[in-house]
């Protein structure tokens, strides 16, 4: 977002504190994303590499097809409900997440979530980098079969990766990097194609794959069926759960677009349409597509990239690795450029613009070597539950005090004051309440990943995040009860609570 588009996207008044207000982080002026607009987000978010591997990876606990389109199913529709939640409170100010945050955790103390939130996306951006440059790499071997010695981590790496594999990954950073910083327009109009663009190529590959082998000769049961019947229970609600996770992050990132629909309600059936109905699309894609690749080329591929690089023509591998880079570059700056941005701006919002805020995330995604968080089934599980264990406590707080403690009355332009006694003020700028709720709802679940015998709750560290932070808040929020006050006219003469 420059300069110039963000001022006048913005709305400015002259007693907002400088220290909490850059034009990045003020209100809105106008709102015009449609439901087509929110549809689309959602279609860049589910069609990436990091999602069809995740999805891929539910079959490595012993589910058969059906199983896992179920619990992949009951997992989007959970995330569904909990996205037009978290959607309300920014659509209704126009403001992003850190701003809204201001009035659970104080005017200042909005800075932890923020920076906890922008970290988790510095690593989801590393990884989905990572993962989209699977698809160069395998264009670039295919062209340049000469160059395989330097794909081998063996021959030629450093930090745990082939030096080809470091080539591939900066180009598709450089490639996002580029997409970003031309603004939220060039965002919105990257994500209104690239999504239905990878359907038509997704839809292309799993009829190529069906044909190859021959509908009969799909099993959608799949080898390796390890339960059935009311034992596949726990383990399909293990999986739903697993779902819920790998979407946590959008999902808490959700109101940083939904601040841009023009209605809630364009919000909701965007959602819908995005969500249960896409996912579905998505989700049958995924099994056939999975299950195909056992008959026609005698294994389970669970990468889409390596199914593409596995295919004997030079069209269909430029074609589904070009596809594959671009899904994944539409996911990344829509979920982990877009974000972090506003949370590290939101630090120093004079001195970290929008766009900067942006890049230190880009930075950050090469230092953390993301290839050692996500290179088999059980360190994707085991990163999934880790971030879920911090994503959790945030989105049960917001929700907490947006709905149960303010009864969905938000005062804007105290968002923007650091007047003592302001609305947000609380202690110094820092709501204790919120900070003392933070700290047990996210060391539980962290526990539950991290010690041997709370091990079976792992994949649940999410819910139980949420779940404590919203109960936990709550509680000490009514223990200590403030009438919310009245809210402030919005930029254009509505008021917030009456949306």
């Amino acid at each position: 977002m420059n300069s110039t588009d963000a001022q006048q996207l913005a709305h400015i008044k002259d007693d907002y504190d400088p220290r909490l207000t850059n034009a990045d982080l003020a209100p809105l002026r106008k709102q015009t994303w449609s439901r087509y607009n929110i549809f689309a987000f959602w279609m860049s978010d589910v069609h990436s590499v990091g999602g069809y591997i995740t999805a891929g990876s539910l079959f490595a606990l012993g589910l058969s097809s059906w199983q896992v389109l179920v619990a992949l199913l009951a997992g989007i529709c959970i995330v569904q409900f909990f996205c037009n939640l978290v959607a309300k409170p920014s659509q209704v100010t126009s403001t992003p997440y850190p701003v809204i945050c201001r009035a659970s955790f104080g005017v200042l103390g909005a800075n932890v979530p923020a920076i906890i939130r922008g970290l988790i996306a510095v690593a989801w951006c590393g990884i989905q980098t990572y993962l989209a440059s699977g698809a160069f790499l395998i264009l670039a071997l295919h062209f340049f079969p000469q160059l395989a010695p330097y794909a081998d981590a063996a021959q030629h790496s450093f930090a745990g990766l082939s030096a080809l594999g470091w080539l591939a990954f900066m180009v598709m950073w450089l490639l996002q990097a580029l997409v970003f910083w031309h603004g939220m327009e060039a965002i919105r109009r990257f994500i209104d194609w690239a999504g239905p663009a990878v359907y038509v190529v997704m839809t292309v590959l799993c009829g190529w794959l069906v044909w190859k082998a021959g509908w009969q000769n799909i099993d959608l049961n799949l080898g390796g069926i390890k339960f059935q019947g009311w034992d596949a229970v726990p383990v399909m609600l293990s999986a739903t759960a697993l779902a819920v996770s790998y979407f946590s992050g959008p999902m808490l990132n959700f109101g940083d677009f939904a601040r841009y629909g023009s209605s809630f309600k364009a919000v909701r059936q965007g959602n819908f349409w995005g969500l249960p109905v896409n996912f579905l699309f998505f989700s049958l894609l995924t099994v056939i597509t999975t299950a195909a690749t056992l008959p026609v080329f005698g294994e389970l591929i669970t990468d889409p990239v390596h199914t593409v690089g596995k295919i004997d023509s030079t069209t269909a591998v430029v074609i589904g690795a070009l596809t594959f880079m671009i899904a994944t570059i539409g996911i990344n700056i829509v979920a982990n450029f877009v974000s972090p941005a506003f949370d590290f701006s939101n630090v120093a919002p004079q001195r970290i613009s929008w766009r900067t805020g942006g890049m230190i995330a880009a930075v950050g995604s090469i230092l953390i070597t993301p290839w050692n968080l996500y290179n088999n089934p059980q360190v994707i599980h085991y990163t999934l539950d880790i971030l879920g264990a911090f994503i959790g406590p945030l989105f049960g707080i917001l929700i907490a005090d947006y709905y149960l403690v303010r009864r969905q009355k938000i005062d804007v332009d105290a968002l923007y004051s650091m007047a003592p006694g302001g609305a947000y003020w609380y202690r110094k700028g820092y709501n204790p309440r919120a900070l003392a709720t933070l700290v047990p709802s996210a060391l539980i679940p962290i526990a539950c990943v991290l010690i041997p015998s709370w091990r079976g709750a792992a994949n649940y560290s999410w819910f139980i995040g949420m779940a404590l932070g919203l109960v936990i808040y709550t509680l000490l929020s009514r223990r200590t009860a403030h009438a919310p006050k009245a809210n402030a006219p919005r930029p254009n003469g509505l008021q917030a609570a009456t949306r």
